[in-house]
């Protein structure tokens, strides 16, 4: 699939705790072109979460907009963001268990992911065997959800995120469990992906995967510092 541009214009996005406000996001302003990479860097509570959150639809912004491919996320429903990620954006958020189906088994998560991609783009999917054999998860295609490890079902996430060959990829901190092969394995699919046209945009402290990509973008206390 042709990968998809992303606009930011005049984010913010507030919320309470014990009564007092917090700024997750101050105003945010940013441009990712079709086909590139990047890597939102910065400290724990910096909003790097917050942004990829309200680039997912997941959550609705306080004001300002979040645009993929010219679609208004911000002002969609929720049956046509249920379509959008189904179809064209891949969403890999942190801890596992929330983008996998426990009850299935490896291979049928992959294979349940690629569902709604319509029929003149299926010909362009790569098998769940090909992308588990990739990202060195061969030998559990057939194990269920609990008798994967932590970095199993995170990789896991992963090619599932991938598996409808999206036009975006949202990956929040995609190799916070893994060792340095694992890391390896998700790097190279990310790197395989971003060849393919799939725009990507990636939380992380990994830098592996910063130093591959082809911007980075650093958040503090809500607001772009570089």
């Amino acid at each position: 699939m042709t990968g998809l541009d992303v606009r930011v214009e005049a984010l913010e996005m507030v919320y309470e705790v014990d009564g007092e406000q917090v700024h997750a996001l101050r105003g945010v302003d940013l441009e990712i072109a079709a086909g590139s990479s990047m890597a939102l860097l910065g400290p724990s509570g910096s909003g790097k979460s917050s942004l990829l959150t309200l680039l997912a639809g997941l959550q609705k912004p306080t004001s300002g907009r979040a645009l993929i491919g010219g679609q208004d996320v911000s002002a969609m429903s929720e049956r046509a963001l249920l379509a959008l990620r189904a179809r064209e954006v891949g969403v890999v958020m942190q801890g596992p268990a929330r983008n996998l189906l426990p009850y299935a088994n490896a291979e049928d998560n992959v294979r349940f992911a690629q569902r709604a991609v319509p029929r003149d783009r299926r010909d362009r999917l790569r098998s769940p065997a090909d992308l588990l054999e990739q990202l060195g998860l061969g030998h559990v295609r057939r194990s269920r959800l609990g008798a994967l490890s932590g970095g199993e079902q995170q990789r896991l996430s992963l090619a599932v995120g991938l598996a409808g060959a999206p036009g975006l990829l949202l990956a929040d901190e995609p190799t916070s469990q893994l060792d340095a092969v694992n890391r390896a394995h998700v790097v190279e699919m990310l790197v395989t992906a971003a060849a393919g046209g799939t725009t990507i945009v990636v939380v992380t402290h990994d830098e592996h995967i910063a130093s591959q990509v082809d911007r980075t973008l650093a958040l503090r206390d809500g607001e772009i510092v570089s």
